[in-house]
């Protein structure tokens, strides 16, 4: 798969299929567009690749959202790479693209630097300046920039249509059973392990800490996990929150690994959630938070 960090494509992957969208999560709607424009690229004998942005376009808006993101930009690209596109290009969201019309963009970035020659977005796709374009305005300029829209219908489950907006509130509800099942793997958060003030050894249960940075904040409280790193893939048992027995302040994912008692500071991992266990509470003495946290750990080692 080769990235584009901009829309100049080599001629090889030019005049191909291409799918458009922020993909936050790529959840199972997502993988339906995906999975149908490569269909399409296969019985074509075309190229195949996706058109994302970066950063995802609300954040640019909006600077005041931080805890937003289903995915790292890091997650979003292993993931697409799973697909074996020929080519992904990240587009750069900034001010200056920002402001490109909705014919701007068809024009400018499909038609001059793509020239695809069928395009697949989903049915609520909105583009160009102040989000005036769509899947009309996309209908509208196909013969004139020599493309063929194609409309993905919204992907349902339970009735339900499953989008990032609903994984999102899932997520904040802690129902995370449900939001694995809509992206077909667990939900993950990366990052690099800080230090942290160590209160987590003297009471016998090291963690891991880790900062939420973009992510969506889940329902504070206990998870049961999985914790992959270069050189190991353990389950732990998780809590993310403020620690109220403490009077913590800032919010932390700390992560207790089973079978690992040493030092990662620096390292990078990867906290995969698996099961919501309970929500964060405020305990009478650090003996009953010691308590609750075996008990934790037993439901947790059960999964």
């Amino acid at each position: 798969m080769k990235i584009y960090n901009n829309a100049n494509l080599i001629r090889k992957h030019q005049k191909g299929v291409l799918a458009i969208g922020n993909f936050d999560g790529i959840h199972l709607g997502h993988q339906k567009v995906i999975q149908d424009a490569k269909k399409k690229a296969i019985k074509n004998k075309l190229p195949f690749g996706i058109m994302t942005f970066e950063p995802v376009p609300v954040m640019f808006f909006d600077k005041r959202i931080k805890s937003h993101r289903i995915n790292s930009l890091y997650q979003k690209i292993n993931q697409f790479k799973k697909f074996k596109l020929d080519f992904l290009i990240i587009i750069k969201f900034n001010k200056k693209f920002s402001k490109l019309s909705a014919e701007q963009f068809i024009e400018k970035i499909i038609f001059k630097k793509t020239k695809c020659k069928y395009l697949y977005v989903s049915k609520n796709f909105r583009f160009g300046f102040k989000r005036r374009g769509n899947i009309k305005t996309l209908k509208k300029f196909e013969n004139k920039f020599n493309y063929k829209n194609l409309i993905i219908k919204p992907y349902k489950k339970k009735k339900k249509v499953i989008s990032s907006t609903l994984i999102r509130k899932k997520i904040r509800e802690g129902k995370i059973k449900d939001v694995n099942k809509l992206l077909n793997r667990n939900w993950v958060v990366d990052g690099k392990v800080i230090k942290g003030n160590k209160r987590g050894r003297k009471i016998g249960f090291p963690t891991c800490n880790l900062k939420m940075g973009n992510y969506v904040i889940p329902r504070l409280g206990v998870y049961a996990v999985k914790v992959k790193s270069s050189d190991f893939n353990k389950k732990g048992v998780a809590n993310i929150g403020y620690r109220p027995t403490f009077n913590g302040q800032n919010l932390l994912l700390e992560t207790n690994i089973f079978g690992i008692n040493k030092n990662l500071y620096n390292k990078v991992i990867s906290v995969s959630f698996r099961k919501f266990i309970r929500g964060e509470k405020k305990f009478k003495d650090i003996e009953y938070l010691k308590k609750q946290i075996k008990i934790d750990i037993k439901h947790a080692k059960k999964q």
